[in-house]
């Protein structure tokens, strides 16, 4: 006796109404080709066609009118009964499960759908014919293609610019082409060793860290040419390890008036750029890497397949857009191998300087701003503990007002635009209670006032005690919200008699904080950050605007997105990387019968 669900009937049903509907003459065979098992079946349903079905009968029945029915009630009944039957097997389809997306709240994956890697003699064995698939070949200027030295692991496992323990791979390969990326993958398979994939080493959450049991880190910093350069169609092809202000110095030395506008921090490359989903000051007038910047990947899968995921054109609307799976995805589902971007026209800019009493009022001055529909590039919105850090730091050519401020980048096709911005914009702040602005007065200066707010990391710095670290780390709200989630991230840093600088891309809503802490105070550091995340997501925000998930922003995930679509995440890496071999223990948070990421040090 079977006991149905009522979704597992209702999906039969629906399945029985659509056979009906997709060939009504043809009803009562389709049925029966699908639900039964033989005539005899079908004889005691009481139905009046017992022959097997094909696409042929189903041809058949098209064109000709239908017989006079000999379906009776319990030939009916049955139907409904097999219907359901064969939904009930198919709600409970390992194959199925993939796609059944309406998640009850409680569900998890299974425990098998945990990684199990490969043992320290697989590791062992690994990186033996690593050595043997690259021994003669070296990867430019006589260095080896795979190493194991200990100092080139250490680097490739730490970083100076976050908080999270050190977690060193086993072997480190640098590749210089696909098909080097291809046979890593490959080997990597067979014994089951992770990979982590490294490039500018700029990344904010532990996205480039090890994995605990050891693991293959895959350097791309090889893979940084520039492969062709289509100025008629403001694009450009280039390898993943190449690096955004290269590529913009390469465009100006060769007097192309065009750049790319993604703009993160100086050492970053456009495929971890692209891996983090990640932005920058430019963000206000050209968008972040979701948008349509990256025009096309091509990537090594899981499988060792590789794949590019669209043509040139500018625009596409063939398909899934899976260039965009892969952005934001941190390494989890591909390695990319190369990747053709989009440029913008190279436009003439100048930078202003302007104070305000509150951050509500440099708020309300930055909307009405953007309202007016001048040429913005940027905006940036810094504290005063920030101008004081500036000042402090000593790099800067001036002393500032030591009060909340806004940084305008003003950007225009002539001398005459830019001028007329200023004055446009000058009348605004001020009417918002601004003061003190201040135009650069050539390009050089433009320059120097720019220096001094993206100094923000090194001059923040300069406010701690010596020894001090600093927790760098990104929210993004509404814009309208950002003055609350401001003020109460600044008074609960003051409360917890900790020092953090402010710095915002206020025109989006996403706002820096730079924690300064001690060996001894770094839990609570920690807690500052848990609960401005956790103001930002109730402010209708998101974890992170710019920095990526990787390690330390994933417990944040079902809140900000909600259980469904992080099982649906889920479901995406296991369909794609069924070993869990990519970046493993990065971006997906963890189900609760799994272990949580490693501990962090003490210190």
């Amino acid at each position: 006796m079977f006991t149905l669900s009522r979704s597992a009937f209702s999906r039969g049903l629906y399945l029985d109404r659509c056979l009906r509907t997709k060939n009504p003459h043809g009803t009562k065979l389709l049925s029966v080709g699908l639900f039964r098992k033989d005539a005899a079946i079908s004889k005691s349903a009481g139905i009046g066609y017992s022959k097997r079905f094909t696409s042929t009968n189903a041809t058949e029945l098209a064109t000709k009118p239908p017989p006079p029915s000999t379906l009776s009630t319990t030939g009916i009944v049955f139907i409904a009964l097999s219907s359901a039957l064969l939904g009930f097997g198919l709600a409970k389809s390992p194959l199925i499960s993939l796609y059944d997306f309406k998640l009850e709240p409680n569900r998890s994956f299974p425990s098998s759908s945990t990684p199990q890697f490969g043992s320290p003699e697989d590791i062992k064995n690994c990186i033996a014919e690593l050595r043997s698939t690259f021994a003669s070949e070296g990867a430019g200027g006589g260095e080896e293609k795979v190493s194991t030295d200990p100092d080139d692991l250490h680097t490739h496992g730490f970083s100076p610019s976050d908080h999270y323990p050190d977690m060193a791979p086993s072997v480190v390969v640098y590749p210089t082409s696909t098909e080097d990326v291809v046979e890593v993958v490959k080997i990597a398979t067979k014994y089951k060793v992770p990979i982590t994939v490294y490039s500018g080493a700029t990344s904010l959450e532990g996205q480039y860290r090890g994995y605990p049991t050891g693991g293959i880190c895959v350097d791309m910093n090889n893979m940084d040419r520039i492969i062709a350069i289509h100025e008629a169609d403001s694009d450009l092809v280039c390898q993943p390890g190449a690096r955004w202000m290269d590529i913009n110095e390469t465009l100006k030395e060769k007097g192309i008036p065009l750049f790319f506008p993604i703009d993160p921090a100086p050492g970053a490359t456009i495929g971890g750029m692209l891996s983090t989903g990640c932005s920058g000051t430019n963000a206000v007038r050209y968008g972040t890497a979701k948008g349509e910047w990256f025009l096309n990947v091509t990537v090594v899968l899981p499988s060792g397949e590789v794949i590019k995921t669209r043509r040139r054109s500018r625009k596409s609307s063939a398909g899934f857009d899976m260039t965009k799976l892969f952005i934001g995805a941190e390494g989890t589902l591909g390695i990319v191998t190369e990747v053709t971007i989009r440029l913008a026209p190279l436009l003439p800019t100048t930078v202003a300087v302007v104070q305000f009493p509150d951050v509500q009022k440099a708020t309300e001055a930055v909307v009405e701003v953007m309202n007016t529909g001048v040429g913005i590039q940027c905006v940036e919105l810094v504290d005063d503990v920030f101008m004081s850090a500036v000042n402090k730091y000593g790099m800067s050519k001036r002393r500032y007002p030591v009060a909340d401020s806004l940084f305008f980048k003003f950007q225009g096709p002539t001398a005459a635009s830019l001028r007329e911005t200023a004055a446009i914009v000058k009348r605004v702040v001020e009417k918002h209670g601004g003061t003190g602005f201040e135009l650069a007065r050539n390009d050089d200066e433009a320059e120097e006032l720019w220096a001094d707010r993206k100094n923000a990391h090194y001059a923040g710095l300069a406010l701690g005690p010596k020894g001090s670290k600093g927790w760098p780390t990104d929210v993004c709200v509404p814009v309208s919200n950002l003055p609350q989630l401001v003020y109460e991230t600044k008074r609960d840093i003051a409360e917890a008699g900790m020092v953090s600088t402010i710095v915002g891309h206020v025109g989006d809503g996403n706002f820096h904080a730079h924690i300064l802490f001690t060996t001894e105070e770094k839990a609570k550091a920690k807690e500052l950050v848990h609960r401005m995340v956790k103001r930002a997501i109730a402010l209708d925000g998101t974890c992170t605007g710019e920095h990526g998930v990787g390690i330390g922003k994933k417990e944040y995930l079902v809140e900000e997105l909600g259980k469904g679509t992080v099982q649906l995440m889920k479901a995406i890496k296991r369909t794609i990387d069924p070993l869990g071999l990519f970046n493993p223990g990065k971006l997906y948070p963890d189900d609760p019968s799994q272990e949580g990421p490693p501990k962090e040090e003490s210190g």
